[in-house]
């Protein structure tokens, strides 16, 4: 199984330090396309998407989640509120490492 990242260029590229490929979008839009399309992809089973994008298009994605097999799951942009996020920490967590 594949994990990809669909969020803003730093949201993405810490992730991609750590060998995680990912989509840059800043458009909530924008991203739910590509969303749609990774969920399209057998292979992936793990999309995680900034908070910041995921916002104004929880609808959207609740419905998403409730058709498809893989996991979309939002974690906090740089520079929210949640800002002292540990992503490893975090995504250990999520896989159950």
């Amino acid at each position: 199984m594949k994990i990809f990242t669909v969020g803003s260029k730093s949201f993405v590229t810490s992730f991609q330090l750590a060998g995680i490929p990912g989509k840059i979008s800043e458009d909530p839009k924008k991203a739910l396309e590509e969303i749609k399309i990774l969920t399209d992809d057998s292979d992936v089973g793990l999309i995680l998407v900034s908070d910041d994008i995921t916002e104004s298009i929880d609808d959207e994605l609740t419905a998403l989640r409730s058709k498809k097999s893989t996991l979309v799951f939002a974690l906090p942009a740089a520079g929210s509120e949640k800002n002292e996020v540990d992503y490893r920490v975090m995504l250990k967590k999520i896989l159950g490492v």
